[in-house]
């Protein structure tokens, strides 16, 4: 019956979610790639290094440019598309890909936690969002930005997604201070650079919050820790208790081999469970 009523209300989530997304996901999705590309138009349609560049016939840098451009937008949308690891009403009493159930049974009972709004099982290291209206393996945090959470299978991609945005950014701002031109009078020569100071204010203060934000995604995935572990872990279950040992923690070089290379669900009850079960 706890069953039947969890799909049941698995499959209302799931009509919220879309019409959620169909309104707010699309105008952020929408405001996020017109910008890219006026910003771009601008880049190329006054004096700058890439329009020179273009017109004297070397198409190198600015063919590249546009690619980098056209993959940070085609990752943004994969990314902010894409399921982020929700919880799905099939999900077995072993919670995640390799869990026993006697294994199961060895972890605290805080830790074997039920969603008190999807009424499923969660895996450890999921949380539920209210955003999103699911319970998102390995939550990180919900990120306006993209306008869905970022979780297990998404993560490394968002990450990507980062990088690739940084150096389109740089590389724009670069472009877009090379196109100043020198004029007598201050009015004047804000008249002839308008375009220019928008397109490069706007790159500039994405290109802080882009660095801000993959630095700190890099150090938390070193520490094989999320946003929500590192800014809740007193209020964490399976974390509070721990002092400030981090279970999950394989060492810097394995948890970024772990995060990029690994393909597989891991088993984070497994990891856990060792860690309860040694001697203090």
């Amino acid at each position: 019956m706890v069953v039947c009523f969890a799909e049941v209300r698995f499959l209302l989530m799931n009509a919220a979610v879309v019409k959620n997304a169909l309104s707010t996901g699309v105008l952020v999705r929408a405001a996020y790639i017109t910008l890219t590309w006026l910003t771009t138009l601008v880049l190329f349609l006054q004096d700058t290094d890439l329009r020179r560049q273009e017109q004297s016939g070397d198409l190198l840098q600015p063919g590249l440019f546009l690619l980098l451009v056209l993959l940070s937008v085609l990752l943004y949308l994969g990314v902010s598309l894409m399921d982020p690891g929700f919880v799905r009403s099939d999900a077995g009493p072993e919670l995640s890909a390799g869990v026993s159930e006697e294994l199961h049974q060895m972890l605290p009972q805080p830790c074997r936690r039920r969603c008190g709004r999807c009424l499923l099982q969660q895996p450890m290291r999921s949380r539920h969002c209210q955003t999103c209206r699911h319970c998102v393996r390995r939550f990180d945090h919900h990120c306006p930005w993209i306008e869905n959470c970022v979780g297990e299978r998404n993560h490394r991609w968002f990450v990507l997604y980062l990088a690739v945005q940084l150096l389109v950014l740089l590389w724009g701002l670069r472009a877009a201070c090379s196109g100043f031109v020198q004029a007598p009078a201050w009015g004047q020569w804000l008249e002839q650079n308008s375009l220019l100071m928008l397109a490069s204010s706007a790159t500039g203060i994405f290109s802080v919050v882009v660095v801000l934000l993959l630095g700190s995604h890099l150090y938390l995935i070193s520490l094989n820790t999320t946003t929500w572990e590192f800014m809740s872990r007193h209020r964490i279950s399976y974390l509070k208790h721990c002092g400030d040992e981090n279970p999950f923690d394989r060492g810097i070089l394995r948890n970024l081999w772990e995060f990029f290379c690994v393909r597989r669900v891991i088993a984070w009850e497994e990891a856990y469970a060792k860690i309860s079960a040694s001697p203090a």
